[in-house]
């Protein structure tokens, strides 16, 4: 346990040491993590002894996601998004659901001898949620119109909210589980539990986060070296309060961001710097762990799934969001640049590992295509994100 714990502190170091040249590169974080970990793990040098459980990587992945919504959502610059709200408005009510439609096609196409309909529904579902945490090089790259980046934050935050109920859906109907409810009724139960108490959970504590730190500012309780863990508590709160009580975490964490911003105003810019490395140190260990237990099952990929993991990251996504946007304002290059920017990350890693869990009889299948492509949405777009994020400038 000791040498694991010290060839993972050892890589946060060392990476720490070399991150602002990164930045500056096309070869991402992720990237580095992901190969790490498949250095480290089974399929390498065995140097990690401890075997992370698909639980724990599901855990890590889910309060990385949360921290990471709220930080971002926090960093919204609310005028524009209000400005550009029909950007994301159309992704999520045109393009997710056209995005799912394709990716059902898609798949029956491809796996309609090896998996059921449903199955493949699933598995549509699964690789239809985008990673803001992916998305950073884009989303803080200023060459970027404001509002198309505004735009893809919006979207990534609300999107695997959006896309656990249908989850869940999928999954009873594919395992047989028995329901009182016809499916229609238990759709709109599961929505509104998970949107609806995500959302009230999400703005109630935060709320009631910042009454607490505006008192302890006033009465000088609140020192600066605890700061960093403000915005990270509030993130974790919202989120596994959401997830206790039937609601959805990801909104919650994503919502409760939102108000934070607002509320937070002058002081957000500083309770961000601190709280962002608390993500990404969350984030090294997800996709290092990531490339240790989930990356090896690549081995037993087929045509279909690398035609599928492509599809996945182009037509499927790409169209639908083209669409969704006709008539907008939004330009064709714009367009195109929303439509190919929907990495697939940690919403992916924590609805993948829950399939893993359940008693699909083609779950390995499911499971070894969705890595595959988050494998391939890390790698490309991490080596994309730069060069296409500055070609706004010509």
């Amino acid at each position: 346990m000791y040498t694991d714990i010290a060839v993972l502190a050892a890589c946060i170091f060392l990476f720490r040491t070399i991150a602002g040249r990164v930045e500056k590169n096309i070869v991402s974080g992720p990237i580095i993590f992901i190969v790490v970990g498949f250095l480290l793990g089974p399929m390498g040098f065995e140097i990690l002894s401890f075997k992370p459980s698909a639980n724990i990587i599901k855990i890590l992945a889910e309060l990385t996601l949360a921290i990471v919504l709220f930080n971002d959502a926090a960093g919204s610059n609310l005028s524009v998004l209000r400005k550009g709200s029909a950007i994301p408005t159309r992704m999520l009510i045109f393009g997710l659901p056209l995005v799912l439609l394709l990716g059902i096609g898609g798949g029956f196409v491809l796996f309609g001898n090896s998996l059921s309909l449903v199955e493949i529904a699933i598995l549509a579902t699964l690789l239809a949620p985008t990673d803001a945490a992916l998305g950073q090089s884009v989303l803080k790259n200023n060459t970027v119109p404001s509002e198309i980046r505004q735009g893809l934050n919006a979207e990534s935050g609300l999107n695997d909210g959006l896309c656990v109920p249908i989850l869940f859906v999928f999954l009873i109907m594919a395992t047989g589980e028995s329901h009182d409810l016809g499916i229609e009724h238990l759709v709109l139960i599961l929505f509104a539990e998970e949107l609806g108490l995500g959302l009230l959970v999400g703005v109630i504590i935060t709320a009631v986060a910042w009454k607490l730190i505006s008192y302890a500012g006033k009465s000088n309780n609140f020192p600066e070296n605890w700061s960093q863990l403000t915005l990270a508590g509030a993130a974790v709160t919202s989120f596994s309060a959401a997830q206790s009580i039937g609601g959805s975490g990801f909104i919650a964490a994503f919502c409760g961001g939102l108000l934070f911003g607002y509320l937070a105003k002058e002081q957000r810019h500083q309770l961000l710097s601190s709280s962002e490395g608390i993500g990404e140190l969350f984030s090294m260990i997800t996709w290092i762990l990531f490339g240790a237990l989930i990356c090896p099952s690549i081995q037993h990929i087929t045509w279909q799934m690398v035609c599928y993991a492509v599809l996945s990251l182009t037509v499927i996504r790409m169209l639908p969001i083209f669409v969704s946007l006709i008539g907008s304002k939004v330009s064709i290059k714009g367009r195109l640049f929303l439509g190919w920017f929907g990495p697939r990350g940690m919403a992916t890693i924590v609805f993948t590992v829950i399939v893993m869990d359940s008693n699909l009889p083609s779950n390995s299948l499911i499971v070894t295509t969705a890595a595959l492509t988050i494998v391939s949405s890390v790698f490309l777009h991490g080596l994309t994100a730069t060069p296409w994020a500055n070609r706004w400038k010509e």
